[in-house]
């Protein structure tokens, strides 16, 4: 049974406000932490958009190593899956209890720029109804 097209456009809406403030965050040279937080949970929630739209149950978690498989059984085509992505995990709950764990302005980047190709890619594979 497929999602609701307005649940998947609520993950995915949220999921653009978390993207558009990681690249505000990096214009504005930090905290990169924060930029970091972001990027991981844009991909989160537009894996969780994207097994909601093929009705796919998933764990309530932010370890996108075990949301991966689960987006890629639910859409074969998808390749996003490798640990670039999955090292995004880190900064949903580690970054936020590990004080002497603080990414860089370089680590920064490479985190949205692998948000960005992820949740780009997912939304390839989204009808235009269960987009924002």
């Amino acid at each position: 049974m497929k999602g609701s097209p307005d649940v998947t456009r609520g993950w995915l809406n949220k999921a653009n406000h978390d993207l558009e403030g990681a690249r505000k965050l990096l214009e504005l040279e930090g905290p990169y932490d924060l930029v970091c937080f972001h990027c991981q949970q844009a991909v989160e929630k537009y894996m969780k958009g994207l097994l909601d739209w093929h009705g796919t149950p998933f764990p309530f978690t932010h370890d996108l190593a075990l949301l991966g498989p689960l987006c890629k059984a639910a859409d074969p085509v998808l390749v996003f899956a490798n640990p670039d992505v999955f090292r995004l995990s880190d900064y949903a709950v580690k970054l936020r209890y590990d004080s002497v764990f603080n990414p860089t302005r370089d680590e920064a980047a490479q985190a949205l720029a692998i948000a960005q190709r992820v949740c780009g890619e997912i939304a390839d594979r989204l009808p235009p109804n269960a987009k924002p």
